[in-house]
């Protein structure tokens, strides 16, 4: 919202945490979205991930550069058509190595991986670690649509403590170092919160990361 009384403000929610509100511009929101449509398109499309305990989650995903599965990495969707993977864009490895040195000051490694998951109103996402990398570089999480509740946690516990934190589109949240293998996870979704102008009924979470593989 570019009217707000009062503007939010970076903030460190954890040592080696950090969100950052607002840091795509419409523009580059918008050019993020259509890239997303097309990755989402099959093959190797959005796909509904089941649980090792049977179940499936309410979030739905697409993977670029690997494909992910609990509790590992593959070259192709080995628990959906089978397809090769999308490959990962430069261009998407140079904005998180940005986002990781205008927050952590870090010089980063090459982002080889990303995550997205697309959250209908009702989807969540329970509480869990990134863990499946073989890098420690830190996780940067880009937010598109529909505002939702953040919560990250502590690395020992899926309970408290823990801090909600409002992400809204063009949001940006990078956890590393102390905190890379934090529990997080998103409790709620705010339907029809995203900017009207960018025309997505929904939120998608884009996550880069280095694989290490």
């Amino acid at each position: 919202m570019d009217a707000e009384l009062f503007p939010r403000e970076r903030t460190q929610v954890a040592p080696g945490a950090v969100h950052v509100p607002g840091w795509l511009a419409a523009d580059s929101q918008g050019e993020l979205l259509d890239a997303c449509r097309e990755w989402a398109r099959p093959p190797a499309g959005l796909r509904t991930v089941r649980t090792p305990g049977g179940g499936t989650m309410t979030a739905r995903q697409v993977c670029l550069g690997r494909h992910w599965y609990p509790y590992g990495y593959a070259r192709t969707v080995v628990d959906g058509d089978g397809a090769p993977v999308k490959p990962f864009p430069g261009w998407l490895g140079e904005l998180g190595r940005r986002a990781v040195l205008e927050t952590l000051g870090e010089p980063p490694e090459p982002y080889d991986i990303a995550l997205i998951n697309f959250y209908e109103a009702e989807a969540r996402m329970g509480m869990h670690r990134d863990s499946d990398e073989k890098s420690d570089a830190p996780v940067v999480s880009l937010s598109l649509g529909d505002t939702c509740v953040f919560r990250f946690g502590n690395t020992g516990t899926r309970t408290r403590p823990y801090t909600d934190v409002e992400l809204r589109s063009g949001d940006l949240f990078v956890f590393g170092g102390p905190s890379r293998l934090a529990y997080h996870g998103v409790p709620r979704v705010y339907a029809g919160t995203g900017p009207p102008e960018l025309g997505l009924a929904g939120r998608l979470n884009i996550t880069l990361r280095v694989s290490g593989l």
